[in-house]
């Protein structure tokens, strides 16, 4: 499953340059008492008095807490409340050096799941001790009111997996056992991505009312202590636990959505960590070195920043144009200018994320600048350029609109060099700002954009071409909105090879229908990969604990263990 990230952040140490992006990762499944390593860091842990409070910058607002609706789909309401407040079965560690799904210790034992004739039955067993903040057993209830919520609600994100649910039993408190019509490779997401709901106190309420503006119980760490619109989420303690309980008493994530501010405020001590997007001017100030903060820089990223189209609305409904448009950019170019001082030189070719780049193909990388190319494939389709060198056709200009959302340096820039590259092959776009509520809660998933720049972020390491290009999944009145297949895909030879990624359980029959997939995708260009973004940790000497990044989960998954240099 994927979220939408207006500002994509980044991962990995630094105090060298960041390597080329992995590109080659397999997923695996381990067990629940599988011995896990921790994620790479370039400084030893530093140990943390107890106590005390931390104030870290988060650029992005999310638009509400109701994580399982499309008003929660903002990746930084995942990183700084979902995570740390829901509990999941599934969690995200490193194992042999993959980023694998793990049972988390909401589990008593690893789910098991098994085929019984067509169907697949998995079964829960939940850890006896594990509560919500109060005091209230976690139990099959909520497993079977979550599952529920997803399957039967309108206006939910994603539904990929949860469509196929034909029933849940809860033969006692502890066991939960989830009955799928047919066999779903990506089974682990469930109960993972989105994390468990308490049925005791959301059944037979206004779920999206009540969690809207963020909520008071927890089955994590910690608790939503307030959420100040426009200023700042504070979390504290949940002191019903049952594992690993914080060593901070407060945590306080400040808004930053200006780059530029928050490394200033990073610098003057106004915030002790940030997790920013790889700016031009961030990049240069980390290889110049900042006093007294430690960074981390990681290339081996789910966050994923292309070229949207609109697939459905002129000019994109024709696939000559998209393609035309392909063969106009040169997409090295820009990443060479946005990331080069990292090592990441190179465009994405795949709609795969390098987590899980094994699944994926450089099919893209037929698409470098051509403008001979252009020329042939406008002029085959009717097109022909005016006197202000636009492509016309029937009355009709090859002229768009581009969304992004202002106030990203970065990503002001690279709107700006897609722009200038199009135009010299004759395309004519122009940029409109909007807020990442209004994008991704009523105009993307509304199909009212012509194309758009920005990132998603797989939530899960596991391959989710389905939720972005499966017709299925397209938002509409009939299905409520649901769904994020935003650009109105919709290929009858892709949905097959979509559907087989989702059901087959042989690895490397899976990985030959994903790559068939990619193939198709490129060939039908109904968007363009243009980067993926390396993801940055930065933090003052007052910080201490196991400080990493966790590519899908964040720079703040294991935030439990953070505290106060001792």
């Amino acid at each position: 499953m994927q979220r939408s990230q207006v500002s994509p952040p980044t991962r990995r140490r630094l105090v060298h340059a960041a390597a080329a992006i992995i590109a080659t990762l397999a997923v695996v499944s381990v067990s629940a008492c599988s011995t896990t390593s921790a994620p790479p860091s370039d400084t030893p842990n530093t140990t943390v008095t107890e106590g005390g409070e931390l104030v870290i910058g988060a650029e992005q607002e999310p638009d509400c807490a109701d994580w399982i609706a499309t008003c929660g789909g903002s990746i930084w309401g995942t990183y700084v409340m979902q995570i740390p407040t829901m509990p999941a079965v599934f969690e995200t560690r490193l194992v042999d050096d993959v980023w694998s799904p793990v049972a988390s210790d909401l589990m008593s034992e690893e789910p098991e799941a098994v085929m019984q004739g067509e169907k697949q039955v998995i079964t829960y067993r939940l850890n006896p001790e594990a509560v919500w903040s109060d005091g209230t057993p976690i139990t099959s209830a909520d497993l079977s009111y979550t599952a529920l919520q997803i399957r039967d609600g309108d206006d939910i994100f994603d539904k990929t997996g949860y469509t196929g649910i034909e029933s849940i039993e809860t033969p006692d408190p502890q066991t939960a056992i989830v009955t799928l019509s047919g066999p779903y490779a990506g089974w682990r997401s469930l109960f993972s991505v989105y994390g468990v709901l308490p049925a005791h106190l959301l059944e037979g309420q206004d779920r999206a009312a009540i969690m809207k503006d963020g909520y008071d119980f927890s089955g994590g760490p910690w608790k939503i202590d307030s959420w100040n619109r426009g200023t700042s989420v504070t979390l504290v303690p949940n002191e019903n636990y049952w594992g690993e309980k914080p060593h901070l008493e407060k945590v306080t994530f400040m808004f930053l959505p200006d780059t530029a501010a928050a490394f200033q405020a990073l610098k003057s001590g106004q915030v002790d960590a940030l997790y920013p997007s790889a700016q031009l001017d961030a990049v240069k100030q980390i290889e110049a070195g900042l006093p007294g903060i430690s960074s981390a820089v990681d290339a081996r990223s789910g966050n994923l920043e292309a070229l949207w189209f609109n697939n459905s609305v002129a000019p994109f409904d024709s696939k000559a144009v998209r393609t035309a448009v392909a063969y106009s950019l040169d997409r090295d170019a820009i990443v060479k200018r946005l990331f080069g001082d990292l090592g990441v030189e190179s465009a994405q070719q795949s709609f795969n994320t390098p987590i899980v780049g094994a699944f994926g193909s450089d099919d893209f990388s037929v698409y470098t600048t051509d403008l001979d190319r252009v020329d042939e494939i406008m002029t085959a389709d009717g097109w022909k350029k005016n006197a202000d060198g636009v492509w016309a056709k029937g009355g009709e200009t090859a002229s768009f609109t581009l969304n992004t959302l202002a106030g990203n340096k970065r990503r002001d820039l690279t709107v700006q060099i897609i722009q200038s590259q199009l135009q010299g092959a004759g395309f004519e776009m122009d940029i409109k700002a909007v807020t990442p509520a209004d994008l991704f809660g009523t105009i993307a998933p509304q199909g009212d954009f012509q194309a758009g720049l920005w990132a998603i972020v797989d939530t899960f390491p596991d391959p989710t071409l389905s939720s972005s290009f499966g017709s299925a999944n397209i938002p509409s009145e009939a299905n409520g909105f649901s769904g994020i297949n935003f650009y109105r895909v919709d290929v009858p030879e892709l949905d097959p090879l979509l559907a087989e990624i989702d059901s087959e359980l042989d690895v490397d029959a899976r990985v030959a229908a994903s790559q068939e997939a990619d193939a198709i995708i490129a060939e039908e260009v109904p968007s363009i990969p243009i980067d993926t973004v390396p993801n940055v940790l930065l933090w003052s000497e007052k910080v201490g604990g196991p400080l990493s990044i966790n590519p899908v989960e964040g720079p703040f998954w294991n935030l439990a263990a953070w505290g106060l240099a001792g």
